[in-house]
């Protein structure tokens, strides 16, 4: 169950389902996870008229030390890149005091069947350029 602290962080006690045997949480459950925290991160943005579709392109997860079954971890959203196309969000996990895993997602915006790139809207950059770090 995720707690909502603010928009750009929740926390979560890490799910029996989300282990492998050995009682390390999966990686793609690190990047599901991430992106669970930057749905919610997401649905603060200002709403913007025909607004482009967002596609994720690339996900990555370095894993600093493995969660656990039950272990409360700490999701927090940042910017790290906006370019005219594409952001860049990092998602810093936590559990106490130590950093247990880094993701890294790059979202592209899109219009149309094609998914042909395009800008992204000045307003939901202004936005961004709040959580760049």
């Amino acid at each position: 169950m995720a707690r909502v602290e603010r928009s750009d962080v929740i926390e979560v006690r890490v799910p029996p389902r989300d282990v492998d045997r050995h009682g390390q949480m999966f990686i793609a459950s690190y990047i599901s996870q991430a992106e669970t925290a930057l749905s919610n991160f997401w649905r603060t943005r200002p709403l913007v008229d025909d607004e482009p579709i967002y596609i994720a392109r690339k996900a990555s997860c370095s894993l600093h030390r493995a969660l656990h079954y039950d272990d409360l971890a700490r999701f927090s959203v940042s910017v790290n890149k906006i370019g005219g196309k594409s952001i860049g969000f990092m998602v810093m996990v936590e559990t106490g005091n130590e950093l247990a895993a880094e993701i890294e997602i790059l979202w592209m915006a899109v219009r149309g069947e094609e998914h042909d790139p395009t800008s992204l809207p000045e307003d939901t950059r202004d936005w961004l350029y709040k959580y760049l770090t």
